[in-house]
């Protein structure tokens, strides 16, 4: 088993995933280096990879006329990077930015997507685990977003 592989393997969001469902995410990976505040991906742009954070950091970004790019949550080592390459029309909600020299995997988005097309066991398991990452930076990012415009009340 290649570094590669076993990295694969290792990251909790595809913990458990079956041997060929490893195999074919394996075959859709290569290594990506960022240095720091270098872009991985624009808002707008299409979203035709995705990462899991080898080593350093990565910082979503929501651009704002007025103050620039709001981080919105830093994204560690052993994370995922992206979930916008599985809904059509493909793009990217956010900036990501290496917060720090990033070392990662990419994932080609097209290739991913035809494997769960052949193998929709593999499709449904990481649409759940991707479900459940999206879960987690909406919340984060509702959270940073009353840091920075505070609370709201409703009367």
């Amino acid at each position: 088993m290649s570094t590669l592989d076993e990295a694969i393997a290792a990251a909790s969001v595809f913990a458990g995933l079956s041997t060929a469902g490893l195999e074919l995410l394996a075959g859709c990976a290569t290594g990506a280096d960022f240095r720091e505040d270098q872009l991985l991906f624009r808002e707008g742009d299409t979203a035709e990879t995705f990462f899991l954070v080898g080593s350093g950091r990565v910082a979503l970004e929501l651009h704002t006329v007025d103050r620039g790019g709001i981080v919105i949550e830093t994204i560690e080592a052993g994370q995922v990077v992206g979930w916008s390459w599985l809904f059509e029309p493909y793009r990217w909600h956010f900036d990501a930015r290496a917060a720090s020299a990033v070392t990662a995997i990419a994932f080609d988005a097209a290739g991913v997507r035809a494997a769960c097309e052949h193998d929709t066991a593999l499709g449904y398991e990481l649409m759940k685990r991707f479900g459940q990452v999206m879960i987690d930076r909406l919340q984060h990012t509702r959270v940073r977003l009353l840091d920075v415009y505070g609370s709201v009340h409703v009367d």
